[in-house]
């Protein structure tokens, strides 16, 4: 515990040199180390104890506390003599790499010892692993070409030295309840999941995948390694690794995405779960696993029944559940009939509706089933929110109007349940189904002066699709133009640039926020300008769309879906479009894997339309 404290204090109360960061209360993080580092003498006598476990745990306090650099080289000197146990030496080295960057004092001579260490062949595999990741993780801008190769070499003898054992089993976790929804109580258990540990060498080779940052080709040389171990926890923990690279770097994943889906056909059914997981949170790119997706899914279908998306073994039903919704989120109607048997069987339907709106080629079967189950929700409990809003959704992706009757009935329900989540997905619905809605256009117009800060923008917004009544909105929008609540000013300015130049009035006011000290309301009415005032706004909106992306790179998805509507009048934007193309780190919103796919493409494309490439020469004419 203390060490953890005190790393975690060091985590937030120093920087990498040191130094103290000055937001740290000096009653916190700061005082926290100052006494650990005033006892750190006690932590190299701990790390002696007779009781290995007591050793074990006083090890990292060495690297962390200890100012003496002779006296803690000399510690872990002694305690990699005698350790016998992986754990043990894998602290220890790790400890050398901590002291190393933490006292320039012990640097040189606990480098030469990581060099030596990785090095000696009297060492074991995983020792000299260690050494050889750790020595990177000091320097990694010196990492050189034959770093990766040798740590390849060493993974694979690792692998002949550990001992194959099954995965231990994961601790089982509470039902959903009446009073919870299952949608939280699978949340608890995927973070317990992710936070799970297989292997021995896991924590050692995220080191090593961290110091290589953005070399893909080199990580990824080291996960097919992991991969294609015999042991079927460094596997799992390998393709858990894979997901983590995809979703944080850029670059072309089709070899790793294949060698996960690779992993769908093994006989170790909590491996094949978790590929399929990371292939579902990986879907904006895994469209080179969809043949191994459909055909992993079809295989459990035909050896277990067409009702093995509820199968009783809890890693099968996950595997075939991820599958499934990975085949659904690529718009692949092979995962249909899974999707159908969850929605009859009501047994995890939760997960089905999550990926239905994906398929709108099978919205007349999909839309029925999931409209009965909007009907059975009861709303006048709150926990009922979130599959409301989950379904909502799904119908308002699916666009089919046979659902419009019970979008309406469900917006009453909420409405008179003060459920305020749920009317403001319903009026979102109805929205997207436009005119279809017009039935409820009595109910949406009252809704346009709720208190709730979110139901009114929603209730303005689903008012203009169904209605489309300019004389009646423009006043509604420009009161949440002057309203103090940020989101709200940018859902006006949104629809106001829907609506397009019949909305001028908006014009000055749109002008003035263009100041507005939140970067997200400048983006939102920018770009609500152009679509208003066309070419006339255009150097305001530039500069404002421009100084928002410096500001906040989250803002780039929205900043370059506008760019992309100016054409050639936003060619001054050309450098920082390709300043953000060349970042190896995923970007745009949420730095998520989709946000940032969709964003690399419309970069892509804009440059191009900004700056064509030159036509090339003529090849000289020969007599």
């Amino acid at each position: 515990m203390l060490v953890n404290i005190g790393r975690e204090s060091l985590e937030r109360g120093f920087e990498d040199d040191g130094t103290e960061i000055e937001y740290c209360p000096p009653s916190g993080c700061t005082q926290a180390v100052a006494f650990l580092r005033e006892r750190g003498g006690e932590f190299a006598e701990l790390a002696r104890d007779s009781d290995p476990d007591v050793r074990l745990a006083a090890i990292g306090g060495l690297g962390l506390f200890l100012d003496d650099a002779d006296l803690a080289a000399a510690v872990l000197r002694e305690l990699l003599a005698a350790e016998q146990g992986i754990a043990a030496r894998l602290r220890t080295v790790e400890t050398a790499a901590t002291l190393a960057l933490r006292l320039p004092a012990a640097s040189h001579q606990m480098m030469d010892w990581l060099t030596g260490l990785a090095a000696d062949p009297a060492q074991g595999p995983v020792t000299r692993l260690a050494a050889l990741v750790q020595r990177a993780r000091c320097v990694p801008d010196e990492i050189g070409e034959d770093v990766v190769p040798a740590a390849v070499g060493l993974l694979r003898e690792t692998v002949r030295a550990l001992p194959v054992r099954p995965i231990a089993p994961a601790p089982s976790h509470p039902a959903a309840t009446d009073t919870v929804a299952p949608q939280i109580v699978a949340a608890f258990a995927d973070l317990d999941r992710h936070t799970r540990v297989y292997a021995p060498t896991t924590a050692l080779l995220r080191t090593f995948h961290e110091a290589l940052g953005a070399r893909l080709p080199e990580r990824t040389a080291v996960l097919t390694e992991q991969l294609s171990s015999p042991d079927p926890g460094s596997r799992l923990d390998a393709v858990r690794m894979s997901g983590e690279l995809m979703r944080t770097w850029r670059g072309d994943h089709t070899r790793l995405l294949l060698l996960v889906a690779a992993q769908l056909t093994t006989a170790d059914e909590e491996v094949s779960a978790e590929a399929a997981a990371v292939l579902e949170s990986c879907h904006p790119i895994a469209a080179p696993a969809r043949e191994a997706l459909a055909a992993h899914i079809d295989a459990q279908r035909a050896a277990h029944g067409p009702d093995v998306w509820a199968a009783p073994k809890g890693h099968l039903r996950s595997s075939h559940q991820e599958g499934v919704r990975a085949l659904a989120r690529l718009g692949d109607t092979r995962a249909v009939p899974s999707l159908l048997a969850a929605l009859d069987s009501d047994a995890d339907a939760w997960r089905a509706i999550q990926v239905a709106g994906h398929l709108p080629q099978a919205a007349e079967e999909l839309v029925p089933r999931l409209g009965d189950h909007l009907r059975r929700v009861d709303l006048s409990q709150q926990w009922t929110e979130m599959s409301a809003n989950a379904i909502l959704a799904a119908l308002a992706a699916l666009g089919d109007p046979a659902a419009v009757p019970r979008v309406v009935d469900t917006l009453d329900a909420a409405v008179r349940h003060e459920q305020h989540g749920v009317t403001q997905s319903a009026l979102q619905a109805l929205g997207a189904f436009g005119p279809a809605g017009v039935v409820a256009l009595d109910t949406i117009r009252s809704l346009t002066t709720a208190t709730d800060a979110h139901v009114r923008p929603a209730a303005v917004a689903a008012l203009w699709a169904v209605g489309e009544d300019l004389a009646e909105v423009m006043p509604l929008l420009l009161g949440l133009l002057d309203d103090p609540i940020t989101f709200r000013i940018s859902d006006a300015a949104d629809l106001l640039g829907e609506i397009g130049p019949p909305a001028s009035v908006a014009l000055p006011r749109l002008r003035g926020l263009l100041a507005h000290d939140y970067e997200w309301v400048r983006v939102h009415c920018a770009a609500a300008l152009w679509e208003i005032g066309g070419e006339s706004e255009v150097p305001a909106v530039l500069e404002a769309l421009l100084q928002a992306m410096i500001q906040n790179p989250a803002t780039a998805n929205h900043v370059v879906a506008c760019l992309d509507r100016m054409g050639p009048l936003a060619a001054p934007a050309l450098p920082l479009l390709r300043e953000q193309l060349a970042l190896p780190r995923r970007g745009g919103r949420f730095q998520s894997i989709g946000h940032d796919e969709e964003l690399q493409r419309m970069v892509r494309t804009l440059i191009a339309r900004l700056d064509p490439p030159a036509p090339s020469a003529p090849a000289p004419r020969t007599t």
